[in-house]
């Protein structure tokens, strides 16, 4: 169900980079590592490698499967044990989030689109001919509303709040002090690995800092938060802890010196699906919760199946079957 939106999100990339000029996406490739024993699930399947070959098989992805002396001969800088298998996909890559938006919004202003940015709306009120979006600077009407609130969902969707979950996740970006070039995105794919940890981790090349360095994090499936009361310092302990438990035993020349952190949330519903449907008894209402902590990749082609169903009523691309309200 997620192969659809990542080909079409690829096919929308591509040709808003020839549009614009803009680099938006890099293909450097994806690695799915993991091995024998217990392993830490991957959205909640305990075997994510084996599923995303047969996946791949059953859709036709080009891949390969690669055994421990093969991943360290190709990709050196991962301290492979012996055991380990992975998945190579050579078509995939990574998105420049920022240009992404940035590019998008441009090209939204360029083909007639308002943007109202740093509004805070206060409430919808659905009714039968329309709905009403109140903010702090007025209100406006339209045939259709879309409600991509991110983590703010369980506030702005109060009698529907039980169904999001949110989860802070940290981002660390620890310093490469030997053969940086390792860690280039021609030698260093996007990963996303099972390690024997409670937590798998994944992470992306050398890319967009000064200094060389691998940006990593550990996901974190164990406390909530909100929005409003997410703590968004890092401290010294947490970036110490997943160096230790995450970092400095699977990685060749990665320092614990943390040259930049960040937080960032999840918005978790079941399955670590996306919701994308009417909102029950508003027809007029779409909500758009496509995330889980897996969305953005995917985010081209969810944004035109939303559109298509706010305008036409239907997709004609890609199915949103799966991600409909449960209850």
């Amino acid at each position: 169900v997620y192969t659809q939106f990542a080909r079409r999100s690829h096919e929308i990339w591509r040709a808003l980079e020839g549009e614009t000029g803009k680099a938006l996406f890099v293909q450097n490739g994806l690695l799915v590592i993991s091995g024998p024993g217990k392993r830490a699930a991957a959205h909640g399947n305990p075997d994510f490698l084996q599923s995303t070959i047969e996946i791949a098989q059953q859709n036709s992805v080009a891949h390969e499967t690669l055994v421990d002396a093969q991943i360290r001969d190709r990709f050196p800088a991962f301290n492979i044990a012996n055991g380990d298998r992975a998945y190579f996909e050579p078509e995939a890559g990574l998105v420049r989030p920022e240009e992404c938006v940035r590019t998008q919004l441009a090209l939204a202003q360029k083909s007639g689109a308002t943007i109202r940015a740093r509004e805070i709306m206060t409430r919808f009120d659905p009714r039968p001919s329309h709905v009403e979006v109140v903010t702090d600077r007025g209100s406006y009407r339209g045939d259709n509303i879309v409600v991509a609130a991110g983590p703010w969902i369980p506030e702005v969707l109060p009698q529907r709040s039980a169904l999001f979950t949110i989860r802070r996740q940290l981002l660390a970006w620890f310093r490469i002090t030997k053969d940086a070039a390792l860690y280039a995105p021609d030698r260093f794919p996007v990963w996303y690995w099972q390690i024997p940890r409670d937590k798998a981790i994944y992470g992306f090349p050398w890319i967009d800092t000064v200094e060389p360095a691998m940006k990593v994090s550990a996901e974190q499936y164990d406390t909530t938060t909100t929005a409003d009361t997410v703590e968004r310092d890092v401290t010294r302990d947490e970036i110490d802890a997943l160096y230790d438990g995450y970092v400095g035993e699977f990685f060749r020349g990665v320092s614990r010196d943390c040259v930049k952190s960040a937080i960032c949330l999840y918005t978790c519903v079941d399955d670590a699906r996306f919701l994308v449907d009417r909102l029950p008894g508003n027809p007029r209402v779409i909500v758009a919760s496509p995330c889980s902590g897996h969305g953005f990749k995917h985010s081209a082609a969810i944004g035109e199946a939303i559109a298509e169903l706010a305008i036409t009523g239907t997709t004609s691309r890609v199915s949103l079957e799966h991600f409909r309200f449960r209850t």
